[in-house]
C-alpha cells in the first residue's frame, strides 16, 4: 500500500464514480481500476461494490476511509514540514549569547525573529565569544552574539550590528564619583573588577589601560555584568562596562563616561559557508534590523 493508492482510493469514494475520479485525479480510468484492485486484493476485503450508475463504500471501505484521509493529511504535513525546514521557516534554532547581549541584542532581535518565524524553536544559550565561535566551528551552534573581534574567527563569519563604549563604574562614595567625566589614567592606582581572560572585553579593558598608560591591578573577574556592578557596590574596586548596561547599574554604582571612552562592538557570527537556512534567515534579519536604525 502507497499513498498514491490511498489518493485513488479516497478520490473515487468521494466521487463514487471511476470516471469522475479518473478525471479528478488527470489520468486515464484504466490505471485506476487497477489500483483500486490491487489494494482491495492487498487489504484483503473489497472497498466498492460496483452497480451500472458507479460504485458504493463497502462496510470495509467506510471504515478504511477516515484513516485513509488521515494518512494523506499526515503525508502533506511532512512535505509541508520539509519544505519549511528547507526554507528555513521551521525547525530548531540555537542561539549563543554574551551575557552583554541582554542589554540591547537580544530584546531586540529575539521578538522580531518569532513574529517573521513562529515555526521556529529557539533555544537560547549564555557562554562567552570564544566558546560560542568554538560551538558554531562544530555545528553546535546556530548563530552567536558576540563581542568582537574574535581571537579565532577560523570557519566563522561575523558583522557588526551594535557599537557601544565602555564606562568607568566607581562606588558611589569614590572621590571620582563626582565628576562629570574623566581621564581612564585617574583609576590607574584602582583595584579592578573585570571580566575574566576567557571573555573579549577582558582583552578590550586592558587595551584600554595599556593605551592610558597603566596595567590594571585586578582584584576580582566575574562573568556577568550585573555581578560586576554588584562587585563595585561592594567596595572591591572600580570597573570598565558596556554603557548600555548602565541603566542596570544598581544603587550605590555611578557610572561616568571617560574623556576618551574606548569603542567595543557587537557581532552576529555564523559558520562560513555552511550556515543553515535558519541562521541565514537569522543573520539577515539582524543586518536588516541594524540597516533600519542607520536609516532612521
Amino acid at each position: 500500500m502507497d499513498l498514491r493508492q490511498l489518493l485513488y482510493f479516497t478520490t473515487l469514494a468521494e466521487t463514487l464514480n471511476f470516471r469522475r475520479a479518473a478525471e479528478r485525479l488527470n489520468i486515464s480510468q484504466p490505471p485506476l481500476t487497477v489500483a483500486i484492485r490491487k489494494l482491495e486484493e492487498e487489504l484483503g476485503a473489497p472497498l466498492f461494490t460496483r452497480n451500472p450508475r458507479g460504485v458504493a463504500l463497502t462496510a470495509a471501505g467506510d471504515a478504511a476511509l477516515g484513516s485513509a484521509r488521515a494518512a494523506l493529511s499526515q503525508a502533506d504535513q511532512v512535505r509541508q514540514a520539509v519544505r519549511e525546514g528547507f526554507m528555513g521557516e521551521r525547525g530548531r534554532l540555537t542561539v549563543g549569547f554574551v551575557s552583554s547581549a541582554i542589554y540591547a541584542a537580544l530584546p531586540r532581535l529575539i521578538p522580531l525573529y518569532r513574529r517573521r518565524f513562529p515555526q521556529v524553536e529557539l533555544v537560547l544559550e549564555e557562554s562567552t565569544s570564544i566558546e560560542i565561535a568554538r560551538r558554531i566551528r562544530l555545528r553546535q551552534m546556530d548563530v552567536g552574539l558576540v563581542r568582537l573581534p574574535l581571537l579565532d574567527s577560523a570557519q566563522v563569519d561575523t558583522a557588526v550590528i551594535e557599537t557601544d563604549e565602555l564606562m568607568a563604574a566607581v562606588p558611589e562614595a569614590h572621590p571620582l564619583a563626582s565628576r562629570r567625566s574623566l581621564p581612564l589614567r585617574l583609576l590607574a592606582a584602582e583595584p579592578f573588577v573585570t571580566f575574566p581572560t576567557t571573555s573579549v572585553l577582558h582583552a578590550h579593558i586592558l587595551m584600554a589601560c595599556h593605551e592610558a598608560g597603566f596595567t590594571p591591578h585586578i582584584a576580582q573577574a566575574a562573568a556577568q555584568v550585573h555581578t560586576i556592578l554588584s562587585l563595585v557596590r561592594s567596595g572591591l574596586g572600580v570597573a570598565l562596562v558596556p554603557s548600555r548596561a548602565g541603566r542596570y547599574a544598581p544603587e550605590g554604582v555611578k557610572l561616568q563616561r571617560l574623556t576618551q571612552p574606548p569603542r567595543i562592538e557587537m557581532g552576529l557570527a555564523v559558520a562560513r559557508d555552511a550556515a543553515s537556512p535558519l541562521a541565514q534567515h537569522f543573520r539577515s534579519l539582524a543586518l536588516a534590523e541594524v540597516d533600519s536604525h542607520l536609516i532612521s
